[in-house]
């Protein structure tokens, strides 16, 4: 899944305390924001977690080769 961005004008206190609560839960504001998004949609968010994982996995181990084959893998 693509991401976009999206600007939004808020207060300025609720931009500091958001940024803060982001960096103690170690997260970012845009995680922040998706997440509630999601609840307010219906989705789970082990849902979106488990759609995050699974394309993670199908672009690879992030050197920007394709992911091991089963062979490949189990290879001694």
């Amino acid at each position: 899944m693509a991401n976009r961005n999206l600007t939004l004008s808020l207060p300025e206190d609720l931009v500091r305390a958001t940024r803060v609560r982001a960096a103690e839960r170690g997260v970012s504001v845009s995680r922040m924001v998706e997440d509630l998004l999601l609840r307010e949609d219906g989705r789970g968010l082990a849902d979106l977690r488990w759609e995050r994982e699974l394309e993670r996995m199908r672009r690879g181990r992030g050197t920007g080769n394709p992911p091991l084959t089963r062979d490949e893998a189990h290879r001694r």
